[in-house]
């Protein structure tokens, strides 16, 4: 499953790089998550609760960000298990300049499998798109807040 977007922030390239890979915004911005835990650097422990029409469920994984090259681009990896199957995938995030503001291209491919796979096949791009929308733009209102 493919999922892309693109985001405009206010503020400079390395200002949003720093809010992208800050765990407090992460935690406050990911949605569903009940608890974030850095176990090394670029490294998580996550508990996410989530669910797709009536396939709802608490999922444990783990999210890492390798390939870092500040403050242009990075690659999230993200994998997690719970009662309802499982998810993994992987997103590109490039950063780009423009202006007074800069451009967040997301580039992923993730997998599902098990209940969630089965009944939410159709539904999940849709909310996949969803759900990254909403991590962003509470990423972007944060970002207004800190450049006012």
């Amino acid at each position: 499953m493919k999922v892309e977007g693109a985001y405009t922030f206010p503020g400079q390239p390395q200002q949003v790089w720093d809010l992208l890979l800050d765990p407090e915004s992460l935690r406050q911005c990911i949605p569903g998550v009940e608890t974030l835990t850095e176990t090394s650097p670029d490294h998580w422990d996550a508990v996410m609760k989530v669910g797709v029409a009536a396939i709802k469920g608490t999922y444990k994984g783990k999210v890492a960000i390798v390939d870092r090259q500040p403050p242009l681009n990075y690659t999230l990896q993200v994998e997690g298990s719970g009662g309802p199957g499982f998810v993994k995938g992987t997103a590109k995030i490039t950063l780009e300049p423009s202006g007074d503001s800069t451009s967040v291209k997301v580039d992923g491919d993730g997998q599902v499998g098990g209940m969630l796979a089965g009944v939410g096949q159709r539904m999940l791009p849709g909310v996949a798109k969803m759900l990254m929308n909403q991590f962003f733009e509470c990423l972007i209102n944060k970002s207004k807040v800190l450049a006012a």
